[in-house]
């Protein structure tokens, strides 16, 4: 799984023209987790699938920007299923966190289908 997050988080800075990202956090959570975390930056009492901050650098640390990608993993076995098929949607949560963290918007049917099309092809 680190491997994967390395991967992704290295080409999606690449790909956006971004430093590289001085400090990434992935938490893995499920339902009751993610519920607190959605309330707070949404204003939603309900779970999601994956939830992304990104921070500024911090005055003296290192260059690049931060961020976290809180992952629902309950939801992405209950709709991938086990094995594989869950595996490929918990890294497609993943890399949909990562792609909102480099400045993805996906607030219109079209920027939606736009960028899991390419969240697929950076997981193929």
């Amino acid at each position: 799984m680190r491997k994967l997050i390395r991967s992704l988080a290295n080409r999606i800075a690449n790909e956006a023209d971004l430093a590289p990202w001085s400090e990434l956090v992935i938490v893995f959570t499920d339902d009751r987790g993610i519920v607190p975390v959605n309330t707070a930056c949404f204003g939603k009492a309900e779970p999601t699938d994956v939830i992304s901050q990104s921070y500024a650098p911090l005055p003296g640390g290192a260059p690049g920007p931060g961020g976290e990608v809180i992952v629902n993993v309950e939801r992405a076995l209950s709709l991938g299923g086990t094995g594989k098929r869950g595996e490929r949607e918990l890294a497609l949560y993943i890399a949909h966190g990562l792609h909102h963290l480099a400045g993805a918007v996906d607030d219109t049917p079209a920027r939606r289908r736009a960028a899991l099309r390419q969240e697929q092809a950076w997981l193929r």
